[in-house]
């Protein structure tokens, strides 16, 4: 009666990968639990998470090949825009498709946009890019997009393009806030991804110290027209979701990112805590923290525990 903080499958967004050319899902080593799905046993899960109440999934893709600019993300036979299609057909307007918005999985460099010559991302020729993207998961029915390569301008960028090719409806759901984290390790497992030369996303991605310029950030996806908000990862930066929800009014979403869930899986593993009861203060703190939407590798979990 008295608790404050309730979950509810409502709250959840799956994140879930899909690659092309394989035959059969391949299990993730680093991220147990989860799969590199094909087109086929993707439409199974999300199938099963809809049941389970679940409302919305966010799709990463595998492509076979990757090039320079990342062309297979805006190809419209890549392997999100048919998946897109998939769930569409199955699902029709009942379920929210979220496909990621960003080039990190499809360049052979593994960097979040076209590199210039110094071997970090061209900001206004990487937007060129994530216009592309945009409209190509809009056309393969995406009700949302979500970029995800922190250039300046994206939102901005993507909200011209959407609106200029007939898809003013579509909504911009942006990391807004998203650090350039140690936690990142299984998500690259589990897309393939490789930095070339050993190098790194702090060029462009948020300080891990800095809070502020977070809120700086936000505020800037807002006023170029985002209509859900991000921070990323999400317990370790509770601070910065609770004093985003104080700041602003629109939807505020946190991701509760592959480490955090592959840290509590290690954990249980060898029997230091037990795995439910520790997902669902995980996932309960970020709410309480004040996220209206949550991306967490626990939904199947949590809105099994629902039951």
């Amino acid at each position: 009666m008295v608790r404050e903080t309730r979950l509810h499958p409502d709250d959840l967004i799956a994140p879930l990968f899909v690659r092309e050319g394989i035959d059969e899902a391949r299990p993730i080593g680093s991220l147990p639990g989860q799969f590199q799905h094909t087109r086929e046993s993707l439409r199974r899960e999300v199938g099963e998470l809809k049941d389970l109440g679940v409302p919305a999934v966010m799709l990463f893709g595998v492509p076979q090949h990757k090039d320079h600019e990342g062309s297979e993300a805006f190809n419209p036979e890549g392997i999100v825009q048919l998946a897109i299609q998939d769930l569409r057909d199955d699902h029709g307007d009942d379920l929210v498709i979220i496909p990621d918005l960003c080039v990190d999985e499809y360049t052979d460099h593994g960097h979040c946009g076209v590199l210039d010559d110094s071997g970090q991302p061209d900001n206004d020729v990487t937007l060129e890019i994530y216009e592309q993207v945009a409209v190509a998961q809009a056309v393969a029915g995406a009700d949302i997009v979500a970029p995800s390569g922190m250039m300046d301008g994206q939102v901005f960028a993507i909200r011209e393009a959407l609106d200029d090719a007939g898809f003013d409806q579509v909504a911009i759901l942006a990391y807004a806030a998203k650090y350039a984290t140690a936690l990142y390790g299984p998500f690259r497992d589990a897309v393939d991804v490789t930095i070339v030369g050993g190098g790194d996303r702090k060029g462009y991605q948020q300080d891990v110290a800095n809070a502020r310029e977070a809120m700086e950030e936000i505020r800037e996806d807002i006023g170029e027209g985002a209509d859900i908000v991000m921070v990323k990862p999400a317990m370790p930066y509770l601070d910065v979701i609770s004093r985003a929800r104080a700041e602003i009014d629109i939807p505020l979403a946190a991701y509760h990112v592959s480490g955090e869930y592959a840290m509590v899986h290690a954990a249980a593993l060898q029997g230091w805590l037990e795995l439910e009861p520790v997902a669902f203060e995980h996932i309960g703190a970020v709410k309480r923290a004040g996220a209206d939407i949550i991306l967490t590798y626990f939904s199947r979990l949590i809105a099994e525990g629902l039951q």
